[in-house]
């Protein structure tokens, strides 16, 4: 059964008075009727007249004049339209007005207002309106006593306790939580809020110690770690849950009364100091609801974790969060612990484990660290912490494991990319990596030095050497995170053991680079046969989809674009080389077998690389390559002129020649096609003179050239080199006519059998005596026409070898399905003789740069010591290739002996030398 309603607070009576005044103007304002006609304007003088006259008659002026007419109360009588005039002293005097009381218990009936007096309250005035402000007088106003505030308080406590009673038990409310929250508002309205504070304070101290306290602590006497901090978990989110229901009915009291006093707590603080002290700061169940989250850590690390474990710790973290324990209590707790496991951990994988194995164990438990702080919330500094704890146990203890040079070496030989990278990133943590550099600049300086120095694989040294470039700018880029000082390391590395020397039977004896003589020859096979022979020619094993994955990808790309890519490749490597003599000589010898057998596969590509040759070692460098280009031009146009001759004079009825014979006389029909170049000396490399008896008509076609060419060109000598020479013949086979492109002396050969019926054998030795070639060629060219690929000799006996006994005649069974074939390629091979030729030449040019370099050094310096002198002449040669000091020493000798320097004999134990003018 409900009680008597309430009484009202003081918010509510002045809100009634507020009502009464509206609804009596409005009512007013309905019943006054429409006023006529206005008064006549007043001039100012009259104005003030007439209120003279009513101040002496006693009247009052209700307020000042304004512009604006306002209502105005009336008198007694409605009819009465005087305004009553206020003095001047008594215009802003108020008396104090009365105020409703409306508190009482018993209630006091509202004033009745007759009905006509509230209508005729208020009228429209014409006159002065009324001044101050509009006041509310209520009759028979009662003030409630003390003891009928005491009698509601009592009442609304007596609905609260069991109501909290109720929440903190787990059961129904018996009251709406509406009246309740109303009930606490008037409270604290009547200024009740610490008293009904402290009375809740105590009801939540005796709900938490009955229903949390006491059973908790009986479950923390008979279960592990673990079910306890369950329990705990628990008790937690049912008290969040009920501290949430208490605030919700306290509502107004906590953002309020609660809000406007700093040294009380808000309900929701309440709440959690409550659990708290009852709780976390008993001594049993604090122990072990630490000890059981991290219990939970311990499982999760040994592999023993679950879904239902991550959900109770990812709560408890939060309840430590909330109880403001975390960096206190639990936070040291977590790390001790996980100081010992890392400890202990480290101890076993270091002893036990690979740098490989243990590498990717210690990147795996710092991933899984990471991760639960992540998942778990844990706080930014316990992740620190225990990041700091595991980069000086498994970094800063294992220095020694994770730099020892062997292990790092394996990796990289294995090119354990992703191993390498952890390593790295570990060795960061501390600002280790720089320790890297020593043993990857040994792994380079081995590798790379067997590489140069591997003479079963000298024709793949190029290859070989770009694929460990690469590989290594991938570990740099992938692994090292393009670190600045490692990428230092790189190039240093690369750099010394592509210079260093080594005598040995690949460089027949000199102290020539050869990787200066391997680059120009990989270059000559990329201008020879494009992209697509470069990548056939690659030593590296490929399963045969990816070989046809790759021609069909260069075959789809444009080739030009493929050459360009391979040689900028070539010239990253080129950049490393110190020896740029030994590259110079075999280049330009490659670059004419190009240019006089006609092999380059793009004109382009050659004036490409031209280009990227003269950007990187100046045009010095490139001037005779250059100067053979133009010499390749002003052939073609002197060949062009001749022709253009020999056709002039056949027009000639009278003198129908083609030609000049061997005394000077001109014949008649042409019998071959002639196409000279005319070299440079200068400019092209050197080609010894082979004596070789060519045929007749071939001599005289070449000395009608000869004398054309002294006619336009006075004053010039030439000297043919048939060695470079090659020819167009035309064969005659039982199974078909061929057309055979072979080289001079081949041509000779082949020859030589005209005079012969088909079937007669001829001799090595008349074939000789035939040709006039040395031993060394015509074997070179018997064994290509009668041992190679295309066999239009056959040799008796059979064999790979020519010997001085073997007799020689024409394949009448020869056959091919091409019409025109290629027996030349022997032509375009160098040999061993010419290989070696090019090594002592350079060494001797050398050997000459290094006498130069003297002179011009003593000629500035006049006198100058014996170890400034050898260092000078390296720094001043390193360009064209390294001396080697013993060298230097022996350029010296051979300079004192030619009187270009003297000894200095007056300064004995010190070798200083004079330049002599």
């Amino acid at each position: 059964m409900r009680q008597s309603k309430p009484p009202l607070g003081p918010s509510s009576v002045q809100r009634g008075g507020g009502e009464l005044r509206d609804q009596g103007v409005k009512q007013q304002a309905q019943a006054i009727p429409t006023v006529g006609d206005p008064k006549p304007q007043k001039t100012i003088s009259g104005f003030f007249s007439t209120s003279e006259a009513r101040r002496a008659a006693g009247d009052t002026i209700d307020s000042p004049p304004s512009k604006r007419p306002k209502l105005d109360h009336i008198s007694a009588k409605a009819e009465d339209t005087t305004q009553k005039v206020i003095k001047p002293d008594e215009m802003y005097n108020f008396s104090k007005p009365n105020h409703v009381d409306l508190t009482n218990a018993t209630g006091s009936p509202r004033p009745s207002f007759p009905r006509k007096n509230i209508n005729s309250l208020r009228r429209i005035s014409n006159g002065p309106p009324e001044s101050g402000p509009k006041r509310l007088i209520v009759k028979n106003l009662r003030k409630s006593s003390k003891g009928d505030l005491d009698q509601y308080y009592n009442h609304v406590w007596a609905q609260l306790d069991p109501a909290l009673s109720a929440i903190l038990d787990g059961k129904e409310i018996l009251f709406s939580r509406e009246e309740l929250y109303r009930g606490v508002e008037i409270l604290c309205r009547q200024d009740q809020a610490p008293s009904l504070f402290k009375k809740l304070t105590t009801k939540l101290q005796e709900g938490i110690s009955r229903q949390y306290e006491q059973p908790l602590v009986a479950v923390a006497g008979h279960t592990d770690d673990i079910e306890t901090l369950r329990a705990v978990v628990e008790a937690w989110v049912k008290w969040k849950r009920q501290i949430s229901t208490i605030r919700s009915i306290f509502y107004y009291m906590d953002r309020s009364y609660l809000l406007r006093t700093p040294s009380l707590p808000s309900i929701e603080t309440l709440g959690v100091n409550q659990f708290y002290n009852h709780i976390f700061c008993n001594s049993v169940l604090k122990a072990k609801t630490l000890k059981g989250a991290c219990d939970l850590v311990r499982m999760d690390r040994d592999g023993r974790g679950s879904a239902t474990n991550d959900d109770l710790f990812r709560s408890s973290i939060g309840m430590f969060h909330s109880l403001r324990v975390y960096d206190v209590d639990f936070e040291p707790e977590i790390l001790g612990q996980s100081s010992k496991y890392f400890s202990s951990w480290s101890d076993k994988k270091a002893a036990a484990s690979s740098l490989a194995t243990y590498v990717e164990e210690c990147q795996g438990l710092i991933d899984r660290e990471r991760n639960r702080c992540d998942n778990f919330e844990l706080a930014s500094t316990t992740r620190r912490k225990l990041e700091v704890y595991l980069e000086d146990l498994l970094v800063d203890e294992n220095q020694r494991k994770l730099l020892y040079a062997a292990d790092v070496i394996d990796l990289l030989k294995q090119n354990a990319v992703e191993v390498l990278s952890h390593l790295f990133i570990l060795l960061q943590r501390k600002g280790l990596e720089d320790k890297l550099r020593h043993p990857f600049e040994r792994y380079i300086n081995e590798d790379g030095f067997e590489i140069i120095t591997d003479e079963e694989k000298e024709q793949q040294m190029v290859t070989r050497l770009l694929q460990f470039k690469e590989k290594l700018d991938i570990i740099c880029e992938r692994s090292f995170a393009l670190h600045e000082g490692l990428g230092h390391s790189l190039r240093e590395a690369f750099e010394t053991f592509i210079n260093k020397t080594k005598r040995s039977n690949m460089t027949w004896g000199t102290d020539n680079p050869k990787p200066g003589e391997m680059i120009a020859k990989h270059v000559d096979l990329i201008l020879k046969g494009g992209a697509k022979v470069v990548s056939t020619a690659a030593p590296i094993e490929k399963s045969k989809n990816s070989v046809n994955e790759e021609e069909a990808e260069i075959s789809g790309e444009d080739e030009s674009v493929e050459i360009n890519k391979q040689l900028d490749q070539v010239l990253g490597l080129f950049r490393f080389v110190h020896g740029k003599a030994v590259f110079e000589a075999f280049y330009k010898r490659d670059l004419a077998r190009r240019l006089l057998l006609n092999r380059s596969a793009s004109a382009d590509a050659e004036k490409s690389m031209l280009t990227r040759l003269k950007s990187e070692c100046g045009a010095g460098f490139t001037h005779n390559l250059e100067q053979m280009f133009k010499d390749m031009e002003l052939a073609r146009e002197d060949v062009s002129s001749y022709k253009s001759m020999l056709q002039n004079r056949s027009k000639d009825q009278t003198k129908e020649a083609s030609g000049v014979d061997l005394n000077g006389n001109y014949i008649n029909k042409p019998s071959i096609d002639l196409n000279v170049s005319v070299l440079s000396a200068s400019a092209w490399p050197p080609y010894p003179d082979i004596a070789v008896k060519i045929p007749r008509n071939v001599q005289q076609a070449t000395a009608g050239f000869e004398q054309f060419y002294k006619t336009k060109h006075s004053g010039r000598k030439l000297t043919w080199k048939h060695s470079l020479a090659h020819c167009q013949l035309k064969a005659t086979f039982p199974r078909g006519n061929k057309e055979l492109i072979v080289s001079s002396y081949q041509a000779v050969v082949l020859l030589a059998f005209n005079d012969r019926s088909a079937g007669d054998q001829m001799p090595y030795a008349e074939i000789q005596g035939a040709t006039n070639l040395d031993d060394t060629e015509l074997q070179r060219t018997l064994q290509s026409l009668a041992c190679a690929k295309y066999r239009v000799l056959t040799k008796a006996p059979k064999g790979k070898e020519v010997n001085y006994n073997d007799t020689f005649v024409v394949n009448t069974n020869f056959s091919d399905p091409k019409y025109r074939i290629k027996i030349n390629q022997i032509q375009a091979k160098e040999t061993k003789e010419e290989n070696k030729e090019t090594h002592e030449r350079v060494a001797a040019d050398r050997n000459f740069e290094a006498q130069a370099a003297i002179v011009r050094i003593m000629k500035s310096r006049k006198r100058i010591t014996h170890a400034e002198l050898v260092s000078e002449v390296i720094l001043a040669t390193k360009n064209r290739g390294v001396l080697d000091p013993a060298d230097i020493k022996k350029n010296i000798e051979r300079l004192i002996d030619k009187d270009y320097m003297e000894r200095d004999e007056k300064v004995e134990g010190r070798n200083i030398y004079n330049y002599v003018a």
